[in-house]
């Protein structure tokens, strides 16, 4: 009777253990089996390019069929076994929550890789806002959350109403955040300002414009390794001069002066070869047209603007740093004079003959 007891007791062991932890097991490694079939069919056989949603939501699908097949083995061994009917109501539960969960996951991962995707199609390979990037991954976990409540019975239009109500008053508490972040929405969707922009405030403020995020944007100075932090409704607000807009090109003046006596058309080939040389070095763009544009009769120069064409922003010190030099060595080598400024006062001899002999006198002590 105890051998028998014995034997009834392993037999129930093995039912309500090993076969489903089996099926479970056979389960995930037949997820694991298609999940890597998949990936080598897509490799091979399957040509999507990378700048597509296509290639998007494929990579967001990477390690999904594990997970289904997890989910399908856990329901076999659920059904292999006889357990209590609220414990089966409870795994139940779990198992449509992770369900849920794993397509609301599929759904922000494409999601978010299609906004990265948007940014890198502008032309120049930005980042993303950390603004837009959470609001929209907010909004899709907050409906998976909605559709695992209504699977509860819990309904969710008392909580709806709720969150009006309460939102109304974390308006009221908190309408200069509020603020800043619909500025933040505002200065994203107008696309005036975009990560990676320079831009120059009203106020004085300048530099390249590194994040968006749901109360500050982040702007670098040229050269500098500090970081500006300006509320977005200070930016919304602001008038403000965006280099980067509409294109990324810039026109660099440099202000030059030569001597009376110069070659003028010796002068200005002598400085567009110059110009042409710095600009394919520095500037790497050898088919730059240099512009010279002579202004004005000077007090002691003849003087003009060189027009430096210039593929970025950030270029531009460097491109007068370096056009300086190599002007300055050129026109000597040309024997081409810059002259130093020089003011010369012209005393007419009437002026002097009315002066008294006393006042000569004083004024040579």
């Amino acid at each position: 009777m105890t051998i028998f007891s014995h034997t009834i007791d392993f037999n129930t062991l093995i039912e309500l253990l090993i076969v489903p932890v089996g099926i479970v097991l056979a389960s995930l490694t037949v997820g694991i089996i298609v999940d890597q079939l998949i990936r080598r069919y897509i490799n091979h056989h399957l040509d999507v390019e990378e700048s597509t949603w296509k290639y998007v939501f494929v990579r967001s699908m990477h390690g999904v069929p594990i997970f289904f097949s997890f989910i399908i083995g856990l329901y076999w061994a659920i059904d292999a076994v006889e357990i209590s009917p609220t414990l089966t109501k409870l795994l139940s539960y779990l198992l449509f929550t992770s369900n849920v969960f794993s397509i609301t996951r599929v759904i922000a991962r494409t999601v978010d890789g299609v906004v990265t995707m948007y940014f890198e199609r502008s032309g120049r390979n930005l980042p993303k806002t950390t603004l837009l990037n959470s609001i929209l991954i907010g909004v899709i976990y907050a409906m998976g959350l909605l559709v695992i409540l209504q699977y509860y019975g819990i309904s969710i239009a008392p909580i709806l109403t709720a969150a009006g109500v309460g939102g109304m008053a974390v308006a009221l508490a908190l309408q200069e955040t509020l603020a800043n972040i619909f500025s933040g929405l505002h200065l994203i969707l107008s696309k005036q300002l975009r990560i990676g922009d320079y831009i120059k405030l009203g106020s004085g403020e300048e530099g390249r414009v590194t994040d968006i995020t749901w109360r500050f944007t982040t702007i670098i100075p040229l050269g500098a390794s500090n970081t500006i932090v300006i509320p977005n409704k200070t930016i919304a607000g602001a008038n403000i001069t965006n280099y980067s807009l509409p294109t990324l090109n810039i026109n660099i003046s440099v202000p030059v002066g030569v001597a009376y006596d110069s070659d003028l058309a010796t002068v200005e080939r002598v400085t567009i070869e110059t110009a042409k040389e710095v600009l394919a070095r520095v500037d790497d763009n050898p088919n730059a047209e240099p512009l010279v544009r002579y202004t004005d009769f000077g007090d002691s120069s003849i003087n003009f603007n060189v027009i430096l064409p210039s593929s970025m922003f950030d270029h531009q010190g460097i491109i007068k740093h370096e056009f300086i030099k190599a002007l300055t060595d050129r026109y000597r080598a040309e024997s081409i004079d810059i002259p130093y400024p020089i003011q010369t006062i012209i005393q007419e001899k009437d002026e002097a003959a009315k002066t008294s002999p006393q006042e000569a006198a004083h004024a040579e002590k």
